[in-house]
């Protein structure tokens, strides 16, 4: 299939843990704001095996050749494939400074949706990416998970290539962490499983500092609950679906201070 592409700018909002892929030997589901205001999932992206350059971070702007539609039969409304070798990053991530004021700038013109209305909105267009704040925050619910990847994802990881670089270590969490949550329209609480690489990346750390598994997954559980989630933050969750289903998980989470009416009208 021939792409079209066209440059793009993209504030990048969303980076999920990596997982290994047979093609492009691992990826993560990026996704961002174009400057107008719209959702945009940049897939595939094998972001470890990029150049430094390319390397971006959350909140960053970007600038990259973007094709019309997605990879592949990925036909969800705001999937598009990126031309990986024209990721240009433009300037510093958006500070959190006065109130993550330069991040809500971007933040609040997005609309916000129950998760009901999500489901709904991509059975209607194949919406798969949007916003959505809590009414009621229940739990971070910890399960057990696979301790290692299945046998065809490890030969992946370990299989050496004649060019480019060699695989990199991916180690594989042993816990899925959920939210449990209510929406203003909810039947009953929904369960949506959080995806964020930072969530990973606090885990592994924990780990390693902690010299306990089951003590680092209650760490991540106080951080993303008890943090993220506290009664001063204006905790909004970003969450997309998992091809090709109407599934929808969170990929990363929006938790600024929150602000009371004295600071809005100063």
């Amino acid at each position: 299939m021939r792409y079209t592409y066209t440059r793009t700018r993209v504030l990048i909002t969303v980076m999920t843990y990596p997982h290994p892929s047979r093609v492009h030997r691992e990826l993560i589901c990026t996704a961002g704001v174009t400057e107008a205001g719209e959702w945009i999932r940049l897939y595939p992206i094998d972001y470890r095996y990029r150049p430094s350059r390319q390397r971006f971070h959350k909140y960053q702007w970007i600038e990259i050749e973007l094709a019309q539609r997605g990879s592949g039969n990925d036909n969800r409304k705001e999937s598009r494939k990126p031309k990986l070798d024209s990721i240009r990053i433009i300037g510093e991530p958006l500070s959190t400074e006065n109130n993550w004021q330069a991040r809500r700038e971007v933040i609040a013109k997005l609309p916000v949706h129950t998760v009901n209305e999500l489901k709904a909105l991509y059975e209607k267009d194949q919406t798969s990416l949007g916003v959505v704040r809590p009414a009621r925050m229940l739990d971070l619910k910890i399960e057990e998970a696979e301790r290692e990847w299945k046998p065809e994802w490890q030969n992946v990881l370990q299989q050496l290539r004649l060019f480019g670089p060699q695989p990199k270590p991916l180690k594989k969490l042993p816990f899925k962490f959920s939210y449990v949550f209510e929406c203003g329209d909810s039947a009953k609480p929904h369960n949506a499983m959080i995806e964020d690489w930072e969530l990973g990346v606090l885990y592994l750390k924990e780990a390693d500092r902690l010299g306990d598994e089951r003590k680092a997954a209650e760490s991540v559980r106080n951080k993303f609950l008890n943090e993220v989630c506290a009664p001063d933050r204006e905790t909004h969750f970003f969450m997309g679906t998992v091809f090709p289903y109407n599934t929808w998980v969170v990929l990363g989470v929006f938790w600024p201070p929150r602000m009371y009416q004295m600071e809005l009208t100063l």
